[in-house]
């Protein structure tokens, strides 16, 4: 089977498609025929040896993939050869089958394409874990979504419409704001690169005065420092990611949470995946739910086959996604 690998920590121009041998299932495992493969900011900072989860070289990219199941474990429940499955794979996802644990694994929605599955778990798991659970995200609530544009960006948007909430979408260029508005409905928005030290003014003028009462931040760096300045009284600041500088972390004043009688509330959705699997499943059951319903609208912007994946971490590096790209396997 083919795979893109990464033989040596560089970036994806070191990245290579070569013929693999097909890995061996355990009792607890599943063997996928993989679909698709959805690319995320982590994908790029492995293949650089800057990500926190270090793969023994050589390895795929890739942390969430969807597909048909072509083989079960002897003790695996609760799926069977066949069945349409979405699994987060930690990387390793862009090859044409993989092996991973059954508990990794969730069942694909009727509706739904494996594209779009392949570009849903991380980024619509992460942005419900944040707003509802860590957030309490209510309906009438004003949220700023920094990195609005990105797949994290734009689930949080889709999923605060659909909670009721108002949004203010702050991203790094006048095209991708504009491509939320058409996408999304979006009406308010803040180009930080350009307005820079006055977001914190915007993002006052858009509230009355007040700030936003809740601010979903997967950048860090400057937007992060004026984000601790326009949150309201209560308001919550939910720390997602650092896509901005994940090597020079921006610290918080915490006199300013003092002030404001907020909160600081990081949003780990890998890990409580893990240790509340049980909640995170039950999320994921609303949020098909919602998609069934059409009241979801993942976007996918770009789209490559396996022969051309290390182009798909470039066009993410070079921040022209809006929402999500997807690297293709199988018709």
């Amino acid at each position: 089977m083919k795979a893109l690998l990464c033989k040596t920590i560089g970036g994806p121009d070191d990245l290579v498609v070569e013929e693999v041998s097909a890995p061996s299932l355990g009792p607890d495992e599943v063997r996928i025929e993989v679909h698709a493969c959805g690319v995320n900011f982590p994908d790029v900072l492995m293949v650089q040896g800057k990500y926190q989860v270090k793969p023994e070289l050589p390895f795929s990219p890739g942390l969430e993939v969807a597909g048909d199941i072509a083989e079960i474990g002897s003790a695996v429940e609760g799926f069977n050869v066949g069945d349409r499955v979405i699994a987060m794979t930690g990387f390793g996802g862009m090859r044409e089958e993989i092996v991973v644990h059954a508990g990794r694994c969730l069942t694909m929605p009727d509706e739904m394409d494996y594209e779009t599955a392949a570009s849903f778990v991380l980024t619509y798991g992460t942005s419900y874990h944040g707003l509802v659970d860590r957030g309490y995200l209510s309906s009438g609530e004003k949220v700023l979504v920094l990195g609005a544009a990105g797949g994290v960006g734009t689930a949080a948007i889709d999923i605060a419409h659909r909670l009721g909430a108002e949004v203010i979408a702050a991203g790094g260029s006048d095209e991708k704001l504009s491509q939320l508005k058409a996408l999304y409905g979006v009406s308010e928005t803040i180009n930080y690169n350009e307005e820079g030290p006055e977001l914190r003014e915007r993002v006052k003028a858009m509230t009355d005065g007040r700030g936003a009462d809740v601010i979903y931040d997967p950048v860090g760096g400057t937007a992060f420092q004026q984000a601790l300045r326009c949150v309201n009284w209560n308001g919550r600041i939910l720390v997602v990611g650092f896509a901005a500088d994940s090597e020079n972390l921006p610290k918080a004043a915490t006199n300013l949470l003092l002030l404001k009688g907020s909160s600081l509330i990081g949003v780990f959705w890998g890990r409580f995946s893990e240790i509340e699997s049980d909640r995170n499943r039950a999320n994921f059951d609303r949020l098909f739910q919602w998609y069934a319903a059409g009241e979801l609208k993942p976007n996918i912007s770009h789209r490559f086959p396996l022969a051309e994946g290390a182009e798909a971490l470039k066009v993410l590096m070079r921040r022209e996604v809006v929402g999500k790209c997807v690297v293709t396997l199988r018709d």
